[in-house]
């Protein structure tokens, strides 16, 4: 295996285009991770696809071989970066091939047997997968809910905190600096899932995070066709830890992805603002029906959630919850929609909702709902919900 440097740092001097001081998101977002422009050469230059690369002589430098480096996901991961971390030349951007591995990256680089890591017992479906294998390595696993910080009450001792805010599917949200503080304290990292707020709605790093991990397969990107996943860390040996654990387990992207990924990230902005903005009328306007209960949304000014989520969150994402009476009444709710697919994963264009009881991991209700609020007019989707409605319950 060879073991090359990242390009920042073999030492590149970087060719990063320099955005003006205090630019907007929207700004940020068209521009992140750009080369500087040169003269006949695209925009966005097209993706690398190449196993190894000239290395005549020492194998100095920062390409030489392809599950090391590749010069699509470099501008890929400053792009990120510059949005997790704006303004910031100490944060290290890493990405993997999906969320999956991201989240694998972190956990399985920064834990040994005989350590303990807390994670959230209301958060990603697949975590328990993970709980048996941290377990089968030997590494103490405790958990506890999102909401009221009760991962704080099993934290003594612990070499990992892991959050979830906020969490998937119940839309709690946790006080993040609160929280690092008291990990920081007991000598202890934290990394943040970031997926369901995404870059422009939180930044765990400057809440005080070490880590802030994302599927970019969701709202990232946006448009359901990418797997993706990524690790924003400030530079030391726990991201170096994690970039070794990626070269060894080869959870690399291929640079087509991550091509088309810095090409979506472009609509950012306008999409999170269309999509958080519909979900906000939608949670508004499902809050008065007779058939649902436990409506969660933590922009609601009377969400649980909205207190804590207002001091740390700039936008609340396009994910809402809600429950009908019983499994039934759901699926007929879900085959009478005509804007929404039955599909799950969220953060896309295209409105999609489930049950999220069919998959049997999550502790919800068998009618619980999880709706993700695409990009369509919001007059239609909402006459569309109202309407599935309606013959649901007839």
């Amino acid at each position: 295996m060879s073991d090359s440097p990242s390009p920042e740092r073999a030492g590149e001097e970087s060719t990063e285009a320099v955005l003006p001081d205090g630019s907007g998101d929207g700004t940020r977002a068209v521009r992140a991770g750009l080369p500087e422009p040169v003269k006949h050469e695209p925009t966005l230059p097209g993706p690398v696809f190449a196993a190894h690369f000239h290395l005549p002589g020492d194998p100095t430098g920062p390409y030489t071989y392809g599950r090391d480096e590749n010069p699509t996901w470099t501008l890929l991961e400053r792009a990120i970066g510059g949005l997790e971390a704006p303004g910031r030349s100490d944060v290290e951007t890493l990405v993997f091939a999906s969320g999956m591995a991201a989240i694998s990256s972190v956990l399985f680089s920064q834990l040994r047997a005989g350590d303990a890591v807390v994670l959230p017992n209301d958060g990603y479906q697949v975590l328990p997968l993970v709980r048996a294998q941290l377990e089968a390595y030997g590494i103490e696993v405790r958990t506890a809910p999102t909401g009221g910080d009760a991962q704080l009450d099993v934290l003594d001792g612990a070499k990992l905190l892991w959050l979830e805010t906020p969490s998937n599917p119940g839309l709690d949200v946790c006080d993040v600096r609160r929280l690092v503080e008291a990990a920081h304290a007991r000598g202890a990292l934290v990394a943040v899932d970031n997926t369901l707020a995404t870059p422009l709605g939180q930044r765990p790093l400057e809440l005080g995070a070490d880590f802030s991990v994302a599927s970019g397969t969701k709202q990232l990107t946006g448009h359901g066709d990418i797997l993706l996943g990524y690790v924003a860390g400030r530079g030391g040996e726990p991201m170096t830890a994690v970039r070794r654990w990626r070269k060894i387990v080869g959870a690399i992207p291929g640079p087509m992805e991550a091509w088309l990924a810095h090409r979506s990230i472009a609509t950012l902005q306008m999409r999170v603002d269309r999509q958080d903005t519909t979900a906000l009328r939608v949670a508004e306007v499902l809050r008065q029906r007779p058939e649902v209960s436990a409506l969660r949304y933590p922009g609601l000014p009377d969400d649980p959630s909205h207190a804590i989520a207002s001091r740390q969150m700039r936008r609340y994402g396009c994910v809402v919850s809600f429950t009908l009476p019983t499994r039934e009444h759901a699926e007929r709710f879900l085959d009478a929609l005509r804007l929404v697919d039955d599909a799950t994963s969220f953060g896309g264009v295209r409105s999609t909702a489930e049950r999220r009881g069919r998959w049997g991991g999550d502790a919800v209700p068998e009618g619980f709902i999880r709706l993700s609020v695409g990009a369509e007019d919001p007059d239609d989707l909402v006459a569309d919900l109202l309407r599935a409605l309606d013959r649901a319950a007839g």
